[in-house]
């Protein structure tokens, strides 16, 4: 009975991937290929037998993740990022000293892991950086410094941040995005 269905099982998985496959193969045609259709005209770049593709609801390119109307030349969006390319490699350049925890570039959110300077062993930081949008402005960045003392007990605990260095920072990210985006133009 238990070799039953899991022979009938595979059947299954074996006919959906087969019609995987035959769907797959319908995108395969050339939209620059021209087709020619029953009345014997030519149509470029529309389906088999005259039709032309169908409409979106979205607009004329239909809804594309990360896919964005293309930023303007050296705005830095270009590639598969969803947020400001330049801004993106500077915080990571930037922040490359300290271990990372996570890093979204759809999202435009870095996130650092705890990094314990190794000249002060009883603080240590931890820095998320939001890139904004696609455009290389200074209003585009934002980031937050997180501090940390070690009590005597050995538990860390929360201590405030001069309001200062999170400016730095931002600062320091938007100098080297600059020097990326002028080394890109030369």
């Amino acid at each position: 009975m238990k070799y039953k269905a899991i022979v009938t099982c595979m059947r299954r998985l074996g006919a959906i991937g087969l019609a995987a496959v035959f769907l797959a193969a319908c995108s395969l045609a050339d939209p620059n290929t021209d087709y020619t259709t029953p009345t014997g005209k030519g149509n470029k770049g529309s389906h088999a037998g005259g039709y032309s593709s169908p409409g979106s609801i979205f607009g004329p390119g239909g809804l594309g993740i990360g896919t964005d109307a293309p930023p303007e030349p050296g705005q830095g969006g270009e590639g598969g990022i969803g947020v400001n390319s330049f801004l993106w490699r500077a915080s990571l350049d930037t922040m490359s000293f300290m271990p990372l925890a996570s890093a979204d570039p759809f999202g435009g959110v870095i996130i650092t892991d705890w990094y314990t300077p190794p000249e002060v062993r009883e603080e240590r930081f931890k820095v998320t950086v939001y890139i904004l949008g696609r455009e290389l402005r200074a209003d585009g960045l934002r980031t937050s410094v997180f501090r940390q003392l070690q009590g005597a007990d050995g538990n860390w605990v929360d201590a405030g941040v001069e309001p200062q260095t999170g400016a730095d920072l931002e600062n320091a990210i938007l100098v080297r995005a600059r020097q990326l985006r002028i080394a890109g133009l030369q």
